[in-house]
């Protein structure tokens, strides 16, 4: 059993557990004979099994198997085989099984010794569905034998790493707390900044207090949605006067929708809801927008989601992209499933050409990707909405935009549960959305992008560095134990 929880050197041998033990399959009682009120024996089943003892719940007032206090209770069939509990007085179950140690056997070495064995005996289970296993896989199983006196020592010393593990992960724990409310309240007040110089000022806070907070993964995380937050109030990048302000795209973009119904080519919307100051949460700088989400798409190529129905997949149809197709980063030459050109044909507003944005609107609600130029002639699910912005320049920062918390929160309080939750494309629509002049996001763009890569290298190194720490601890835990445990 190398590499197990319990090792040996000296004068240990290796036994066969069916030499050094007996076994108490056990029964299933006849009839629905089971009690609550504690009228007989206690049964046990594997549903009964808890930390290290039974939990107590049932009685039985029939003439079962019994296991005894001293003996080792283990798991015989179902996804739980294996698993381990010291035994008391009861009736056992037919998926329980007792390991009655001999003289020689100390009950709590072979409990933590039989540790290991979990997984291998799940593995090598045989018969039902469920898996089973019986009297010569356990008799089969080969244990290093060391004397009595050696077993009780090596338990002794195990229950005092388990102690200290325990102790280490209950302050881990705490720790763990602390930290989240530290960086919550932090990065919250550098994300609630009313101005530059409050930014300044509450980055402070963060400064001092940086190679603390930024200790683990989650925590880069959360500085991550922070910049991000940072950037949609305008507190990112300075301002600058000479920008064309964000009402003269909002004008151009109008005015080539009014060409085109003028034209015949698109219908007259229903106008949107005019966009009270009570609704807005908070103040933009100067030359910024606040608008209704639609506002900002393409109005030859409005919100809408795809096929309903796909039918079956056909080898030879329409590539259709699903929710698991969307990536941002690596998004799959073609995807997976196909549909049928008959279904394709009634859903021609939603077919791709490359380079649209996807976001899930059923179930992984807000899932982003981009369609690369492979999938161009492709189709997309109903679970997914196409987002093509008006003027090509506003791409990139309306993407950014929809990996906002800002954004996500509003669709998260726009959605409906149905069997799954479900976000209706009329909300995405009318969505709150902050627009800063077209040259501010470019520069908005450009710093995020090098704010994430600069997260993303914090966050490998990171997690290099916890590799390293996790290989170091391993050493200092095996090599110490080497001939006892």
């Amino acid at each position: 059993m190398a590499g197990g929880l319990v090792r040996h050197v000296g004068t240990a041998t290796s036994r066969r557990l069916g030499e050094i033990a007996e076994f108490v399959m056990g029964q299933a009682p006849p009839g629905n004979t089971c009690n609550s009120t504690g009228d007989g024996t206690i049964f046990v089943k594997t549903g009964e099994f808890g930390q290290l003892y039974p939990v107590v719940r049932e009685w039985t007032t029939q003439p079962l198997k019994f296991a005894r206090l001293g003996d080792v209770l283990i798991c015989v069939v179902g996804a739980t085989i294996g698993k381990l509990n010291l035994a008391i007085d009861c009736a056992i179950g037919r998926s329980v099984a007792a390991i009655r140690p001999g003289t020689d056997l100390d009950t709590k070495y072979l409990y933590y010794a039989l540790m290991p064995y979990t997984l291998s005996l799940r593995r090598d289970s045989r018969g039902s569905a469920q898996g089973v296993i019986g009297r010569s896989e356990l008799s089969a199983i080969d244990l290093r034998f060391p004397s009595i006196q050696e077993q009780q020592q090596i338990v002794l010393r195990v229950e005092e790493l388990m102690k200290l593990c325990d102790a280490l992960e209950e302050k881990g724990r705490l720790a763990e707390e602390q930290h989240t409310r530290l960086t919550a309240t932090l990065f919250d007040t550098l994300a609630n900044s009313e101005s530059a110089h409050a930014l300044a000022e509450n980055w402070k806070l963060v400064a001092e207090h940086f190679d603390l907070l930024l200790d683990r993964p989650e925590a880069v995380d959360a500085l991550e949605q922070t910049i991000l937050q940072l950037a949609v109030r305008g507190l990112l990048v300075p301002q600058d006067p000479k920008d064309e302000p964000a009402s003269e795209l909002l004008k151009k973009i109008r005015a080539e929708k009014d060409r085109l119904i003028a034209e015949g080519k698109i219908k007259r919307d229903k106008p949107l809801p005019p966009i009270p100051e009570e609704e807005k949460p908070f103040e933009l700088p100067q030359g910024w927008e606040w608008v209704r989400f639609d506002e900002l798409i393409h109005p030859l190529k409005p919100i809408a989601y795809g096929v309903l129905v796909p039918g079956p997949d056909v080898s030879t149809g329409i590539p259709f992209v699903r929710i698991a197709d969307l990536s941002l980063s690596d998004p799959p030459v073609q995807p997976e499933k196909a549909i049928g050109h008959e279904v394709d044909a009634k859903f021609q507003r939603t077919r791709l050409e490359g380079g649209e944005i996807l976001m899930g609107v059923v179930g992984s609600i807000g899932k982003l990707g981009i369609a690369p130029s492979s999938w161009a002639g492709a189709n997309i699910a109903r679970a997914i909405c196409r987002i093509v912005p008006a003027d090509s320049g506003l791409h990139d920062f309306v993407l950014f935009l929809l990996q906002t918390k800002f954004m996500q929160d509003c669709f998260a309080g726009d959605t409906r549960t149905l069997a799954q939750p479900t976000l209706n494309v009329g909300l995405i629509r009318a969505a709150l959305t902050p627009i800063p002049p077209p040259a501010e996001q470019s520069r908005i763009v450009a710093r995020v992008a090098s704010l994430r890569t600069l997260c993303a290298d914090l966050r490998k190194r990171l997690s290099s560095a916890r590799e390293r720490q996790s290989q170091l601890a391993q050493v200092l835990i095996e090599q110490p134990l080497t001939g006892i445990v």
